[in-house]
């Protein structure tokens, strides 16, 4: 398995952000094919109390990197790519992960 972590860092306006991330990006994120599940977090801090690097996370799960290729490839995709680059006024930074456990 592996996923897609989307690290959103923060935003000029985090209300604005909010907004289109709510009603606008996360409809666009669920046409995505193939995602088998989605993780959805806001950031709340760090441990020693330091400003944390990202507003938001979203991890999105899929059975492997071939499927993932595929999910990203698609129209849907494609789409909530370049949305979540557009809305992403502070930048957004997306890795893929090997899982090696989730429990």
């Amino acid at each position: 398995m592996v996923k897609l972590v989307v690290a959103y860092k923060k935003p000029k306006d985090a209300n604005e952000f909010e907004r289109l991330y709510q009603e606008e990006h996360l409809p666009l994120a669920a046409r995505i094919p193939y995602v088998s599940k989605i993780g959805l977090g806001k950031v709340a801090g760090t441990p020693d109390g330091s400003p944390a690097p990202y507003h938001r996370i979203a991890e999105l799960y899929f059975e492997d990197a071939a499927t993932l290729n595929k999910a990203l490839g698609s129209d849907e995709g494609q789409k909530a790519a370049r949305h979540a680059v557009e809305i992403a006024t502070g930048g957004v930074d997306m890795i893929v992960v090997q899982v090696e456990r989730d429990s």
